[in-house]
């Protein structure tokens, strides 16, 4: 810790991530992104990076739970006939997977209620969990995430999650906006696109602390 204008800054991972404060974010691991037969999957989307992932976010929710680490699952949610959409959502949503469309809207994902709306097996939260529905790419952006937040004392936020250059950067911009230390959980975040992925990645690491799943688990005890 150094103390800057008179305040106390946090520096070290430990200080970072002490679970008395710290929040672990599970961003869109949901069917339709990232299980086989899912929407991304129809639409012939290379899903193959996420496996590990769900391997290392099972890991740190598994800590987190044990060390009382708050877990927020955030769930990306398309209402039924797009009303949650507006064109420049749809046009932008159109550009995501530009080489894969061959028709003229954007294949349905995520629709509130649907199967391909749930979280990934062995991800889903447990009952009084917190859940938050979102409409847009970041989870900060029109939910009550930073409420829930603040609410519980939280000061910083572990993401973990898809995609990596999509709605994990978008979140994570929006947590430090909100005055929120930053972890992104290196082995923990995937995207369909390795380029795009690690071109984020290197924008993030001059912004965020970037740490393995394994090195923050250690200050979280058992």
């Amino acid at each position: 810790m150094i103390e800057v204008a008179g305040k106390q800054v946090f520096t070290e991972l430990s200080e970072i991530v002490d679970p008395a404060h710290t929040a672990l974010l599970i961003v869109d691991m949901q069917r339709d992104f990232c299980c086989a037969g899912g929407s991304f999957d129809r639409l012939g989307v290379d899903i193959s990076a996420y496996p590990p992932v769900i391997e290392r976010i099972g890991e740190l929710l598994a800590a987190a739970r044990q060390a009382g680490v708050l877990p927020i699952f955030i769930q990306m949610t398309v209402l039924p006939g797009r009303a949650s959409d507006s064109p420049a959502q749809i046009r932008f949503n159109l550009r995501l997977h530009d080489g894969h469309h061959s028709q003229a809207e954007p294949l349905p994902y995520a629709v509130d209620g649907s199967e391909g709306q749930s979280f990934v097996p062995g991800l889903e939260p447990r009952d009084g969990e917190l859940v938050v529905k979102k409409y847009r790419s970041s989870a900060f952006w029109g939910t009550n995430l930073d409420q829930l937040l603040r609410s519980n004392g939280i000061k910083s936020v572990v993401v973990t999650g898809c995609t990596t250059e999509g709605c994990v950067e978008s979140t994570a911009r929006d947590a430090m906006f909100s005055d929120h230390y930053v972890v992104i959980a290196t082995d923990a975040v995937a995207s369909d696109d390795p380029a795009q992925h690690e071109a984020s990645m290197f924008l993030m690491a001059h912004r965020f602390d970037l740490a393995s799943s394994e090195d923050i688990c250690k200050h979280w005890p058992s």
